[in-house]
This record gives C-alpha cells, structure tokens and sequence, in this order.
C-alpha cells in the first residue's frame, strides 16, 4: 500500500534534516508523527519514527556512534512550566534570574557574560517554575542550537532593557529572531500554511529596569508591540514588583494546581499536581498512575463553590486549589 504521504509531513522531514540541535530534531520527528497518513502503508515507518524519537529522548548519538550532549537541551524537571529568557546583550536577562531563583548567576555590565544555559528555580507561591536564561543574541548572531530550547519552552519570555536608548531595536531584534524561526504567528497565514501554527511558542514581553526609564516609554513600547505579544514591566530592586513578575509568568502558563488526598488521610498542601487549564478529575488519575487510572470511578472534592467531599465525575473541569481524593475499582 503506498504511503502517500501529505505535504505537512514532507515539510516536517525537511524540518528534521535542517535541525542543528536535538530538541528541534524531537520537535521535527513529533511532527512528523503527527501530520504521518495513519493506515497499515505506513505503519513501518510509525514504528522507525518512534523508535528514532525515544533514541533521541533518552540522549542521541552522533554519526560515529559516540554519546553526545546537547547542552542547550535542559529537562525541567518537575516545574509546572519552562520559561526559556529571549533578549540581547545586557537587557537584564540574567539579574532577572538571579533576583527571583537561587541560580548562580554571574551578572555584569559587560555583554556576553551568559555562553550557556543557566536554569534556576523561580516560586510562586507552593508552584516551581524553571527559568532558563540563554546566551545573548544580536542580529547578526544565535549559538548554533540555541533555538531548540526555544522550541520547546512552555514560554518564551521576550526581556527588553526599558532603560536603554537602543530598547526599540533590542524589541526588533527579538522580534525577527522569532518570526525567521516560526516561533511566533506571522501577520497572515493562509490555509497552506496552517502546518507551522504547530510550531509557534507562547509568548511575553517583559520590560526591566523600569525604575530607570522615562515617563511614557513604557506605554510607547506597549503600543509598538501589543499586536506580537502581551507586555508588561519590572524592577528587581522592588519586591512588590517581582511577587506581580512571578504571578504574572504563573498565569501565562495557563496551568492549575492541585492537591491530591489519600481516603481517609489529610491532603497533601506540599507538593501540588500541576495541570493545563482545562484538565479533568481523569487527567489527573492518568498523570498520578498512568495504569490505575483505567480503574478510576469517581473522585470527592474540596474547593471553592463545592461542599467538602462533594463527588464529582470524571470529566469535572479541575480549577486551582482544588482538593481532590480519587477512587478507584
């Protein structure tokens, strides 16, 4: 049986063969495994595809067979979300990361002081957030790779110094840096192109040093970019201003936590389940045991607007805070 294949999965297998990095290889071969004809003709290379992509997961090799690592490929862990830093030399990137995160930043006036990933751990409230500051770009240069760990970001966080005389040309920058790389919509997209909405990121601008900017650039910067991108601004030397920066990226995530409770025992305010907004009582079954949750029944809920131990079935739209006790067959 032929495979006849669809020109969404040929331009995705052009994708593979031009990626640089392992994360665009991944986000290339998820692709090219989604937009793949599903019939017995191409079942075969279903099956190399995922192999290829579990090979690539757990760590690839090179053409000479050797281990390899990609150093712009940071797992999050168990954060509720990735926030990979987008910015140009000296926009505050990094006295951002080192002001809400433990990260042992190095932070300097001089440029390029960032040459590799540097992860750190940002809290809101009882959620962890990974932000992941980046080495610097400039029009004319982004380290080979770098842009893998923009594809796989849950958020791109666009950081743009406020303060400085150049701040309209770092935001053009960024924004080319995005739009040559489809890592955000285009103006106009017709039907033929609707592949490439698979490869668009969330995206936010953040604006720091705003203590040290004139009245109005703020609101000039708003209006240049507020068709790209939601846009707002920060000063690490304010505490206040740094509780809103972490609310704000907890709220771009568009997640819910959730504490789960064994029968009988007291929930766990610890350590909450983190969800994508929408997820129901199963999701959250399927994510805390994957093969009990086909025995799942029903669950009991504490949270607002609910009676304490109120049942609610599977498909219950979780909210944030919610308490929930499942119980299984």
């Amino acid at each position: 049986m032929p495979a006849n294949l669809t020109p969404e999965y040929r331009r995705a297998d052009e994708m593979f063969r031009q990626a640089k990095s392992t994360p665009e290889k991944i986000t290339a071969l998820e692709l090219m495994l989604q937009t793949i004809p599903k019939h017995k003709g191409t079942e075969h290379m279903q099956a190399d595809l995922k192999r290829r992509l579990a090979r690539l997961r757990e760590g690839g090799e090179s053409k000479s067979g050797a281990r390899h690592r990609d150093i712009f490929h940071v797992p999050k862990g168990t954060a509720a979300g990735q926030v990979v830093l987008l910015g140009t030399c000296n926009s505050g990137k990094s006295s951002l990361l080192a002001h809400t995160t433990k990260a042992p930043v190095q932070v300097a006036e001089y440029p390029f002081t960032t040459t590799t990933p540097v992860p750190g751990i940002m809290m809101h409230e009882d959620v962890p957030i990974q932000l992941l500051d980046m080495p610097p770009i400039t029009a004319e240069h982004v380290e080979p790779g770098q842009v893998g760990a923009y594809r796989q970001a849950d958020l791109i966080l666009v950081v743009l110094d406020l303060s400085a005389a150049d701040v309209t040309d770092q935001w053009e920058i960024c924004l080319d840096f995005l739009q040559e790389r489809t890592l955000i919509r285009p103006d106009k997209m017709d039907q033929e192109e609707e592949f490439y909405e698979r490869l668009v990121r969330p995206c936010l601008a953040v604006c720091t040093k705003s203590d040290l900017a004139q009245a109005g650039d703020f609101e000039f910067m708003q209006e240049l970019c507020h068709q790209k991108m939601p846009m707002f601004q920060v000063t690490v030397k304010e505490p206040q201003s740094l509780q809103n920066f972490t609310r704000r990226i907890f709220e771009e995530l568009r997640v819910v936590r959730i504490y789960a409770k064994q029968p009988g025992k007291k929930a766990d305010m610890n350590e909450p389940f983190t969800l994508s907004i929408g997820s129901t009582v199963f999701d959250l079954a399927y994510k805390i045991h994957r093969e009990l949750a086909e025995k799942f029944r029903f669950a009991r809920i504490w949270g607002e607007g609910k009676y304490p131990g109120q049942q609610v079935p599977r498909d219950y739209l979780l909210q944030d805070k919610d308490i929930i006790e499942l119980h299984f067959s």
